[in-house]
């Protein structure tokens, strides 16, 4: 489990990057937070976070990064609508069992 203060050096690094126009990377997240990058690869959340501050950087701006970044949130709308339906429907069986 990653703690709060390792996840928020992490974030701070990414920002810092961003802000002086430098790419997102490990070996970068590594060198300013201290932490090794083994640990940064293996903890699921330090990467999710680096990997989406890297894609960030990348297609900032673009056309093609913000089609991209809309594509995205679609998709996971429509997962989120998929699973809402999904406890709809059970909480329907649910209600017909107790009534």
């Amino acid at each position: 489990m990653t703690s709060s203060d390792t996840l928020h050096r992490v974030e701070r690094a990414c920002a810092q990057l961003h802000r002086n126009g430098q790419p997102v990377t490990f070996t970068a997240v590594a060198n300013l937070t201290g932490l090794g990058r083994t640990t940064l690869y293996r903890s699921a959340t330090l990467r999710a976070v680096i990997e989406e501050n890297r894609h960030r950087s990348a297609t900032n701006g673009t056309l093609t990064g913000l089609l991209d970044e809309i594509h995205t949130l679609h998709t996971a709308l429509e997962a989120i609508a998929a699973r809402v339906r999904h406890h709809e429907e059970q909480l329907r069986r649910l209600a017909t069992r107790v009534g």
